[in-house]
């Protein structure tokens, strides 16, 4: 190892790490209880609905979701299966396709809804300030631009 990490931001690093895992999985678990669909699955819809015309590049729904494009692929084929979204070919570069919500999708995505919100609520809002929130964002959005950033270079 070639820099030494103070003890502080290694402990926060590793609450970090462990606490996205805990919470997430506390998640996915009521979401399972509830009949839902998974959260990875959630995030896929979401980002599809909040696109224009509820429709994204593979590429660009692979970038949002954080997953390899294979790895989306095969999401994306059991989403499709589960006629939550369908695929679409793009008429401009006829080798590429999007990622469209379908109805269903909507339909399943507002189902999670109530049961994903309990969750950010039990696990993450209820622990944290509105003022501690807008610190914490403001420190991951840092993070992730330094990432993105340096994934270009």
């Amino acid at each position: 190892m070639s820099e030494k990490i103070n003890d502080g931001h290694l402990e926060a690093w590793r609450l970090f790490i462990t606490a996205h895992t805990e919470v997430i999985t506390r998640i996915d678990e009521q979401l399972a209880s509830a009949d839902q669909i998974p959260l990875h699955w959630y995030d896929v819809l979401i980002e599809l609905y909040e696109a224009p015309e509820r429709k994204l590049r593979m590429h660009e729904l692979a970038q949002k979701v954080v997953l390899s494009r294979s790895g989306l692929t095969r999401l994306v084929d059991r989403l499709e299966k589960a006629n939550l979204l369908h695929r679409e070919i793009d008429s401009d570069d006829r080798r590429g396709f999007y990622a469209v919500l379908t109805e269903a999708g909507v339909g399943a995505m507002r189902a999670a809804w109530p049961v994903y919100s309990g969750g950010i609520t039990a696990y993450f809002a209820r622990h944290v300030s509105e003022e501690e929130a807008a610190l914490l964002a403001g420190i991951f959005t840092r993070m992730i631009d330094s990432a993105r950033k340096s994934a270009q270079d």
